[in-house]
């Protein structure tokens, strides 16, 4: 299990100077939509001025048609990050195209599929999509894998399900991730570390318990030997 720092401080230089406290930790780095948004391709290489080791994860959920999500993947492959996703529920089509684009590259980024996102409660997500979350989560994730994908993202609670009705390399990645039992804040299906670690899960996501403490370096530390 690896870790994925999220980097969701509301300025550029406050994700910079986080960044520069873990500079010394084999993790990833998640760069969501307004960072990205706000920061560009100029922040990506400001990450890896600092350390061109880290790894980059781009989470911008593409979700458009088709044609679209494979010409905004193509796009990715220019930027140089290691890993980015896009919505299951864009469609099987939507999702095979997009692999179909990345085939004629060497190398390519992990691409990963949004399952159900851990900040619906069961109620709210079945007003969506009108099925509970475990069965919708199997039913993307299966999706996913059919079109070729490297795994999904999904809360800690769907995790071994997923894997079982895919196959055990089919990545799990899992943001709302509370170490040690912190406040859950805006997300509904939270877990700790033990937890996830016992749900097989690949990639966990901690953003608020690292960066909203006075010593971000020690509990990346803690987290790291937990893991």
């Amino acid at each position: 299990m690896e870790l994925c720092v999220a980097l969701d401080l509301p300025t550029k230089q406050e994700n910079l100077d986080l960044i520069h406290k873990i500079k010394n930790y084999d993790v990833w780095l998640k760069v969501g939509l307004r960072t990205y948004i706000r920061d560009g391709e100029e922040f990506l290489k400001d990450i890896k001025k600092i350390n061109p080791d880290f790894k980059i994860f781009l989470d911008l959920k593409l979700y458009d048609i088709p044609n679209t999500m494979a010409d905004s993947a193509e796009s990715i492959m220019g930027l140089g990050v290691d890993m980015f996703n896009v919505h299951a529920s864009a469609g099987k089509r939507a999702m095979k195209e997009v692999m179909s684009r990345l085939v004629k590259y060497d190398t390519r980024p992990i691409v990963l599929a949004v399952t159900a996102l851990t900040s619906f409660t069961e109620e709210e997500f079945t007003e969506v999509y009108e099925k509970g979350i475990s069965n919708k989560a199997d039913q993307f994730a299966k999706d996913a894998y059919e079109s070729g994908l490297d795994g999904v993202v999904c809360s800690a609670f769907e995790s071994e399900s997923i894997k079982g009705v895919t196959c055990k390399e089919f990545m799990t990645l899992t943001p709302g991730i509370r170490p040690f039992g912190e406040d859950a804040g805006d997300q509904k299906r939270v877990a700790n570390v033990a937890f996830a670690k016992s749900a097989l899960v690949d990639f966990i996501v901690v953003g608020r318990p690292i960066y909203q403490s006075e010593d971000p370096a020690s509990v990346v530390e803690r987290i790291l030997k937990e893991i």
